[in-house]
């Protein structure tokens, strides 16, 4: 299984987010996320680069392979820009670029007062976006006209030698059917198996899935559980709140109903290598390809230390 390292915009500033990437490569971790976020979750978190700019930036600094975790191309960012954004990506990454991405939340694509649409429109509006980013990577000019977005005489002159792989998240049975269908992998962030037994068996096939769990490194697993529910209550809130509450001050209220030991299933809190190793394990065995571990809290150096001191040794 590839491990790789989760860099949170919602919480890190650009230069951290940088420092991070550049340690987890030294630390010896195989690949990056970075999440797309115009909020973030809570004002605890504090952050939210412009995810487009980090990438290009990353570029710089490492040379892991990095894949958007994940970017929503229907209401924020017109897919025909977006494309652009990712061709560049691409070409900067010498192809070590992947897409992936997802249906939103409203958290971060209300902002230019669009309507925020039902799950189903939702996803309606992530399958033509798909289409017409592959259209425009095609090379040439595009002209298309369909029922949710209109491209006029486009042309990406900067393309990569190939289109980027475009990697799709899926929650719900739908999500991960569209997934399966139009999908070069699949995304997701809970050791399900019966998700990845669906997107394999609707038409994913042996198409990569990555997946992510978070964590908080600590002294100690009470501390880790005080630094998670203070950055990330909003980890416990259930359901579908999260694709349809649109301010942090929302989720600071929703986190209110989380206890702080709700926690503990949500982060692998503390320093415990025994506990990371088994969290890892879940994705395994659930049949993911990849899995991604991102830090909350100040102490992120230490879970680097600790993954390659000795959690590598043990997992490889």
């Amino acid at each position: 299984m590839r491990i790789g390292y989760f860099l949170s915009t919602e919480e890190y500033t650009p230069a951290e987010l940088l420092e991070q990437a550049r340690g987890a490569e030294r630390a010896g971790f195989e690949a990056l996320w970075i999440s797309d976020h115009y909020h973030p979750w809570t004002d605890a978190q504090g952050q939210s680069p412009f995810v487009w700019s980090m990438i290009g930036a990353l570029s710089q600094v490492c040379q892991l392979p990095v894949t958007t975790a994940v970017t929503c191309p229907t209401v924020r960012l017109h897919p025909a820009v977006l494309a652009q954004a990712a061709a560049t990506s691409a070409v900067l990454h010498s192809g070590r670029f992947v897409l992936g991405v997802g249906s939103g939340e409203a958290l971060n694509e209300h902002i230019l007062g669009d309507a925020w649409p039902q799950a189903d429109v939702r996803l309606e509006m992530l399958e033509e976006a798909v289409e017409v980013m592959r259209e425009l990577w095609r090379g040439g000019f595009v002209n298309h006209h369909g029922k949710h977005y209109t491209v006029e005489h486009a042309r990406i002159y900067t393309l990569p030698d190939a289109p980027p792989p475009v990697y799709v998240s899926g929650f719900g049975p739908k999500a991960v059917d569209l997934a399966a269908r139009i999908g070069d992998g699949f995304v997701n962030t809970s050791p399900d198996a019966e998700l990845v037994r669906r997107f394999r068996e609707n038409g994913g096939g042996d198409k990569p899935c990555q997946a992510g769990f978070k964590a908080a490194y600590a002294p100690s697993e009470e501390e880790g559980v005080r630094i998670a529910y203070e950055r990330w209550p909003n980890a416990g809130v259930p359901g579908e709140l999260s694709q349809v509450l649109p301010s942090p001050r929302h989720f600071e209220q929703a986190g209110e109903l989380v206890r702080p030991e709700a926690m503990k299933d949500a982060f692998v809190c503390g320093r415990d290598t025994d506990a990371h190793l088994a969290r890892i394990e879940e994705y395994a065995k659930a049949g993911f390809d990849e899995v991604y571990v991102a830090n909350t809290g100040p102490n992120w150096q230490g879970l680097l230390d600790l993954y390659q001191r000795e959690v590598f040794p043990r997992v490889r």
